[in-house]
């Protein structure tokens, strides 16, 4: 299996190449040459899995032997969920009026990124620790990937982490979980901005070809292709959870509904889909809608100023793995993607072409919630469940209050990306009570450590003094 740009003007690559990469060499993102369709027999043998057994059967088929050999391959695939507190990893509770929650939160840190990144910290480490190498990682968070990338390779040697996460936008528990990790491979910056914001100065050091390679600059965000690849069980697991008898002559097809911010999930369901795997997809967002208007009318525009929302992961306006459903949805048409891509950044403003946008809207079904939404969905659960959702989980289960199933043959199942534990605000304001744990409450009291960066420095250049003094720092240690 190789790995070539989106874009359309980059070498292919073979994992440990897309994994180390980030972004391909001309700026675009990485995707399978091909994807393999699966057959009925293949999807029979599947529905009994275990969602680890679907990740180890997922990665042998985008992962050579000769890179990881099988036996390889499923130990560090085990060791990978063996932190996971639920014993399934990822359970579905059923609950009334046809309600599917798949609970995609069990791992460390409470949230959904948990799953991608604990496999992709021990992908990383497999082939570090065979070259000797030493690796720094730039991530921007919203959220979660913060704190779940930092988990994936605190204390590990040959891994520093640099962490941007925007101040006061994240909730108590998602701060704390990355300002209390103090290991010396741990580097988090508090950004006076947004979470668009913050990606920028990342963009810009890894389009620094020359530093990029001195420095062995790699991303943990959605934009790795390991992250997408783990993902993709999250859609095959909640079909064989929830799908009818696999024994009809037609296989039923399971609704999914996606809550979407960057795209990861809902990329990982458009490969899913693009295997064979009988789903109907829907992006659901909160006030940030440009998936919602880009699926809509083809307005792929930053709308103005980014709003501060109770869903605050999803609070983004760059969701950057569209550029990977546009590049499925058009043919691998990397001159079109390069071109919708370069000018999108450069005037945050794209009319899609009409084909493009056909193509989109017949693929996807999308919906937009508000706070008050949120709220009042998070309440309506609760009254008719005893069952608390974040915020983020009640967009997805705005929309099967908004639009019921009325089909027990097409059944539907909403992705919870992560626990209300971690947004107890939000649980108030929906005047219900927040739920505990041992280790959020731990955190209150710990140490913390962290770098500001304030509106009136240039924090490109901060991240390149940084990580210049890191890395001679492990240089001298190492000589």
């Amino acid at each position: 299996m190789r790995y070539v740009s989106t874009r359309g003007a980059a070498g292919s690559l073979d994992f440990e190449g897309a994994l180390f990469s980030g972004y391909a060499m001309d700026g675009g993102l990485l995707m399978p040459e091909t994807i393999p369709a699966l057959d009925y027999a293949t999807l029979q043998k599947w529905s009994v899995f275990s969602y680890p057994e679907l990740v180890k059967q997922l990665c042998s088929i985008f992962i050579s032997a000769e890179l990881i050999p099988r036996p390889d391959l499923n130990d560090l695939i085990d060791r990978a969920f063996s932190r996971f507190r639920c014993k399934d990893v990822v359970p579905l509770s059923r609950l009334k009026k046809g309600l599917n929650v798949l609970e995609l939160w069990h791992g460390v840190t409470f949230a959904f990124k948990d799953l991608s990144l604990s496999c992709t910290g021990q992908f990383l480490q497999y082939f570090l620790k065979k070259k000797k190498k030493h690796v720094t990682i730039l991530v921007g968070t919203s959220g979660d990937t913060g704190s779940s990338a930092i988990e994936s390779v605190r204390g590990e040697r040959n891994m520093d982490i640099f962490v941007l996460l925007p101040r006061g936008l994240c909730s108590q528990v998602q701060e704390l979980q990355m300002t209390t990790v103090i290991e010396e491979n741990v580097h988090v910056f508090l950004a006076d901005g947004n979470s668009d914001e913050i990606d920028e100065p990342i963009k810009e050091l890894f389009a620094d070809e020359d530093f990029a390679r001195r420095h062995n600059l790699m991303s943990l965000n959605s934009i790795n292709w390991s992250r997408i690849l783990v993902q993709i069980a999250h859609h095959f697991y909640a079909y064989f959870q929830c799908a009818p008898s696999l024994d009809a002559a037609a296989l039923p097809v399971l609704e999914i509904v996606v809550p979407t911010g960057g795209g990861g999930n809902l990329t990982a369901g458009f490969i899913a889909k693009r295997m064979g795997l009988p789903i109907e997809l829907v992006a659901v967002v909160n006030s940030n809608d440009i998936v919602h208007r880009t699926v809509q009318h083809g307005d792929f525009s930053v709308s103005g100023s980014r709003m501060s929302t109770l869903a605050s992961a999803m609070d983004i306006q760059e969701p950057y793995n569209m550029e990977r459903i546009f590049w499925l949805l058009s043919g691998s048409d990397g001159s079109l993607v390069k071109s919708l891509m370069e000018e999108f950044y450069t005037t945050k403003k794209v009319k899609l072409p009409d084909k493009l946008q056909n193509a989109l809207s017949e693929a996807l079904k999308t919906s937009s919630f508000s706070d008050e939404a949120i709220l009042q969905t998070m309440k309506d659960c609760w009254e008719e469940n005893r069952y608390l959702l974040c915020p983020h989980s009640a967009v997805a289960v705005s929309y099967h209050y908004k639009h019921p199933s009325h089909h027990p043959s097409r059944p539907r199942c909403c992705l919870a990306p992560a626990s209300p534990v971690k947004f107890k605000d939000a649980v108030l304001k929906a005047q219900l009570t927040p739920e505990d744990s041992p280790e959020t409450r731990a955190l209150e009291g710990m140490e913390t450590r962290s770098r500001p960066l304030s509106r009136d420095e240039d924090w490109t250049d901060v991240l390149r003094q940084q990580i210049e003094a890191v890395t001679k720092q492990r240089s001298l240690a190492l000589n």
